[in-house]
């Protein structure tokens, strides 16, 4: 995607004052596979970083050491290797007190995903629950993929991108077999409500509604971007997903004001305007009704809070 990836030495962004710092994929040269593998040393200090930060890209960690936890969103998971984490574009993340953090990772954007758009739709199920812990044959099999995709990055030889999408699509597919609490485990990209043409306008909008900011627009206005009519896109919507466009805009917009008020320190109100309310009470009766408390009370009961940007806090 356009805007996703930065030559090495572009420091990472905040779109807006108050907002964590955005990540956009290093390529080597502007015309690069927008792809990078290797261990957190080799990837570089970013991939260690311990103030709240999003990514531009996805992200897969395959940890094998370390002490300390990994924040994802609302979730802190303590360190207990070896674990497997995804990490989606939007999401807000950091590693929190980690010592000896070892193992590799692998990144890469939205334009990878050439041979297998509905890859898409399984990175974000596989987002839902961004933490795994591993088995021993599966921590095996899993450190061997990962080892490959290094080495193949790593090498460079022709056609090295075709075999990097087939290793990386390989990587997916086990991944979502894992067992844990989140998506359908057996569920596979392309099966079910994702094929034809429902399946690909409930794809376009929940690529849209992932997007910071674009969850404020209204069904109508998320329709006319995507081209079909709100019926259209209600039932695609709840064909694909069993619930309508309206709900996962709402569920969109709490889970963003979630991130901005245990992430920043910006006001509630100045939480509310990044959320797209323009009325401070109407935010908060909003968010209560959302989650079943007020912005303060929900702020007070997670730990973790670091200076926003706005405030002067830690810049990438």
């Amino acid at each position: 995607m356009r805007g996703s990836t930065v030559l090495p030495g572009t420091p990472c962004a905040a779109p807006r004052a108050g907002d964590p710092p955005v990540h956009r994929l290093e390529l080597r040269l502007p015309d690069d596979v927008p792809f990078a593998a290797g261990s957190f040393d080799a990837v570089g200090p970013l991939s260690r970083a311990a103030f709240p930060h999003r990514h531009t890209f996805y992200e897969i960690v395959h940890v094998t050491a370390g002490t300390g936890a990994h924040v994802v969103d609302l979730a802190r998971w303590e360190l207990r290797p070896p674990h497997l984490a995804v990490i989606v574009p939007g999401q807000v993340h950091r590693w929190e007190d980690a010592r000896g953090l070892d193992g590799t990772v692998v990144l890469f954007t939205e334009d990878f995903l050439l041979d297998h758009p509905g890859d898409r739709a399984l990175l974000r199920r596989l987002g839902e629950r961004p933490w795994l812990t591993l088995d021993g044959p599966t921590h095996a099999r899993t450190a061997r993929l990962m080892a490959e995709l290094a080495e193949e990055y790593g090498h460079g030889d022709p056609g090295f991108a075709t075999v990097l999408r087939s290793l990386l699509r390989v990587l997916l597919v086990r991944t979502a077999r894992l067992p844990g609490p989140g998506p359908d485990a057996g569920a596979g990209p392309g099966d079910g409500a994702q094929a034809g043409r429902a399946g690909a306008v409930a794809e376009e909008f929940a690529r849209l509604i992932a997007r910071t900011g674009e969850d404020h627009r209204s069904v109508r206005e998320c329709a006319e971007l995507i081209g079909v009519t709100p019926g259209h896109l209600t039932a695609a919507v709840r064909a694909a997903t069993g619930r309508t466009p309206g709900v996962l805009l709402r569920e969109a917009r709490t889970r963003e004001a979630q991130r901005l008020l245990i992430g920043t320190d910006l006001s509630i109100h100045q939480v509310a305007r990044r959320a797209g309310f323009d009325d401070p009470a109407y935010f908060c009766r909003f968010f209560r009704r959302e989650t079943g408390r007020s912005p303060g009370d929900f702020r007070k009961h997670h730990d973790g809070r670091v200076p926003s940007l706005e405030g002067g806090g830690v810049r990438a």
